[in-house]
């Protein structure tokens, strides 16, 4: 438990007091949602159907152009179908098959979390569903992704995946990072993304992989910013508990990036937080990367060598995909796939860079 310890010092000052729950009046964030012609509102947690009584109260009084939700899964059994049909996108956390969900989540998760998953569907949840993919040193990436495109369980048709790595302050020396990314998680996504683009020759279909998909609509779009791709800090925002308004929902407590509060605030300017330190800001994929992740630039959990080595993660995710591209643009060029296949809902809790 001393990653949960650890403290930020000095340089970050950490409100641990928040309210477990929602503590403003809701009609604030009803109020803050009609300046915003383009509101979207997702559910975050922690696990928010905790609070499913508050879901459902915001969901029968608060008008966004849609709603999304992360969640684990376990229990969207408990939420009538006229909620989640309303969702447009749900995200859920499950790591690949069963053995590998349940040694990370805790035995009879996976179970659990299909059989929802198959309920929410039967009761006519047509949304996005993504899968939301924790990878640590025990996943195989091309034999987890590949699972859970085709398999006889639950197959799905967006995957996302996140590298649990920098966030922590005291478990990079414990973990064997290095070596399993250069042996198994580098090769393992170059594979990935062959197979990825294969599909495109073989049937037609640019299939929703998120950090390819992104990654390759900004190459092939030639989109040439730094943003942060998750949106987070310039166009997704997070409201805590206690109605502040934050760049990024990890970042929960840092009041040197209170950026207001939903009683007072206009959405429409809020001020935008970028990464803009080294060694990111020296970077020669910043454009494709964008920082990958604001929370983890700003604490610096993992030193800079160490963190380095996420980095050389991402360079070669990159490099795999540009390695592609040209394939990908003879398959346009020929018809089998259209530059519009390469198109996504932007900002839906997908990071894109892992």
């Amino acid at each position: 438990m001393d990653d949960f310890d650890e403290d930020f010092g000095d340089k970050i000052e950490v409100d641990y007091n928040l309210p477990r729950r929602i503590n403003y009046d809701i009609n604030l964030l009803s109020k803050i949602c009609e300046k915003d012609p383009d509101c979207v509102l997702t559910f975050y947690g922690g696990e928010p159907l905790l609070g499913i009584d508050k879901v459902k109260q915001i969901m029968d009084s608060v008008l966004p152009k849609q709603y999304m939700i992360q969640t684990n899964g376990l229990l969207l059994d408990k939420l009538e179908p006229k909620y989640v049909n309303h969702f447009h996108t749900i995200l859920v956390s499950i790591d690949g098959e069963e053995a590998l969900t349940d040694y990370y989540r805790g035995k009879g998760t996976f179970r659990k979390v299909i059989n929802n998953l198959k309920l929410i569907r039967q009761n006519g949840f047509a949304g996005e569903l993504i899968a939301r993919v924790t990878v640590m040193e025990k996943t195989d990436i091309y034999k987890q992704i590949r699972w859970l495109l085709d398999n006889d369980e639950f197959s799905f048709s967006s995957i996302h995946w996140q590298l649990n790595a920098g966030f922590w302050g005291n478990d990079y020396q414990r973990r064997n990072f290095e070596e399993w990314s250069k042996k198994n998680y580098i090769p393992g996504v170059a594979k990935l993304t062959r197979f990825w683009v294969d599909q495109m020759k073989q049937k037609g279909v640019v299939l929703k992989l998120y950090p390819l998909l992104g990654i390759a609509n900004s190459l092939l779009n030639q989109e040439n910013d730094c943003l942060m791709r998750c949106g987070g800090g310039w166009i997704n925002y997070a409201i805590q508990t206690d109605g502040h308004i934050i760049p990024c929902p990890t970042m929960w407590g840092m009041k040197k990036y209170y950026l207001g509060n939903i009683s007072n605030t206009d959405p429409l300017n809020l001020k935008k937080i970028f990464v803009d330190q080294p060694p990111c800001i020296n970077c020669s994929i910043l454009n494709v990367c964008g920082g990958r992740c604001l929370y983890a630039n700003i604490t610096k959990r993992w030193n800079d060598e160490d963190y380095g080595k996420v980095c050389a993660t991402v360079a070669e995710l990159v490099k795999a995909v540009k390695t592609e591209t040209s394939r990908i643009q003879r398959l346009i060029s020929n018809g089998t796939i259209a530059l519009k296949d390469f198109d996504f809902l932007k900002y839906n809790g997908c990071e894109i860079i892992p």
